[in-house]
């Protein structure tokens, strides 16, 4: 049977890693999974029905739905994106009964890439420590937080969303902090991760130099 590989991207909000896992994901011509929008779709589903994201019991029956309900286009809903909805899915995801449920839905697709694909990216909080400790190659992606602020700050702007920047870097700031300091597998590098700084990088460098740490690591290309 010919191996499958994993590719673990994890990191920090607005670091680049979305982007840099589905180029990877289409390049190599491996399936992909936006670990973080399963936490948004909850989040999302909390919020559209009025209830709270901090509420643990509720949270926890719109995961146990993801199963037998979700469907691939529901994680392509353009509300998704939106910084609210993002804020409830880190606290969503902060709540380890959720994490329990929806661990066994990542693991599944991992092992078990949909159309017979040669490998899978999967992009997230925990993916090299927790999801696929034993993903082939795990990356994590990380940049100034200032650097990150202005970014997501200028995406809210294309977007037509009016938010200071200042309110943008205080909402990220307390993202990471949530993040970093849940007891329900906290955001950090998994200790054989690749460190990458993507401050400085375009989208294309960081493309290039991950594909480069690939080919070295896996020794796969492009087209294989």
């Amino acid at each position: 049977m010919m191996k499958k590989y994993i590719i673990a991207i994890d990191g920090t909000a607005a670091s680049g890693k979305g982007t840099l896992a589905r180029n990877l994901a289409q390049i190599l011509g491996f399936s992909y999974l936006d670990t973080g929008k399963l936490y948004r779709y909850i989040g999302y589903a909390l919020l559209r029905d009025g209830e709270n994201p901090d509420e643990e019991a509720a949270a926890i029956r719109v995961a146990k739905t993801i199963q037998i309900d979700l469907h691939p286009e529901d994680l392509q809903n353009p509300a998704l994106g939106c910084d609210g909805v993002g804020q409830a899915a880190s606290k969503v995801a902060a709540i380890s009964g959720v994490r329990t449920i929806l661990l066994e839905y990542q693991r599944n697709f991992a092992r078990n890439p949909p159309d017979a694909a040669k490998g899978v990216v999967l992009d997230g909080r925990d993916i090299g420590t927790v999801v696929c400790p034993e993903a082939d190659f795990k990356l994590y992606i990380d940049a100034y937080i200032g650097i990150r602020a202005q970014r997501r700050y200028k995406e809210l702007q294309s977007k037509g969303i009016s938010l200071t920047y200042d309110t943008v870097l205080a909402d990220m700031q307390e993202r990471d902090r949530r993040d970093s300091q849940r007891t329900a597998s906290p955001m950090k590098p998994a200790e054989d991760a690749i460190l990458l700084d993507t401050g400085a990088m375009s989208i294309d460098d960081v493309l290039e130099k991950a594909l480069l740490l690939i080919k070295g690591r896996l020794g796969i290309n492009p087209g294989q």
